[in-house]
């Protein structure tokens, strides 16, 4: 699973390894100690989405419908808080996406569905929540956004993207991002 901060987080990572002779001129076999410290704190809100997926196969002129997978952002921010998930896409190509190897944002739509999962109190508003609602992804939509009271809380959900397939466009292994945020 990927995670993408949206406000100001840390994550620290200072490693120090020594791997030196232990006396000058001596054998390579001789080591002196390892030493390493890690500090690593949660991002207050973060977002989860899967790596990878596949949308399956589809012909010239028809569409592909498949889920994402699952979404879940986790708000650990103190007090009263909203936030918002938006999605965007990049053109989906092949080969060396020239006009007729790319599957344009006009082609990729967007439904969020509505919430799967959820710990905590507040309120959870999805942006599509039934395919009829579906959007383009020629720009930033919102995917979803919550209010919450004052502990943590966590709002998952599994979106759709509807492909619609270009009559001219060539056979190939089309590769493309569905990039999730939340602020």
């Amino acid at each position: 699973m990927r995670k993408a901060a949206a406000i100001a987080s840390t994550l620290t990572t200072s490693v120090a390894l020594a791997l030196v002779p232990a006396v000058p001129g001596a054998g390579a076999t001789s080591h002196q100690a390892v030493h390493a410290t890690i500090e690593a704190r949660l991002f207050p809100l973060e977002i989860i989405v899967p790596n990878t997926a596949n949308l399956g196969a589809g012909s010239r002129g028809g569409s592909i419908s498949a889920s994402l997978g699952t979404i879940t952002v986790n708000d650990t921010r103190s007090g009263n808080r909203t936030w918002t998930a938006t999605v965007s896409a990049t053109d989906f190509t092949t080969g060396s996406g020239s006009g007729l190897e790319t599957i344009t944002k006009a082609h990729i739509a967007y439904w969020s569905g509505p919430t799967t999962a959820q710990t905590g109190t507040g309120t959870r508003t999805p942006g599509q929540a039934t395919a009829a609602q579906k959007v383009a992804l020629t720009v930033p939509v919102v995917a979803f956004r919550a209010s919450k009271g004052p502990t943590g809380t966590s709002t998952s959900w599994q979106p759709t993207i509807v492909i619609d397939i270009p009559q001219g466009a060539i056979s190939g292994g089309y590769t493309g991002s569905i990039i999730h945020s939340v602020a």
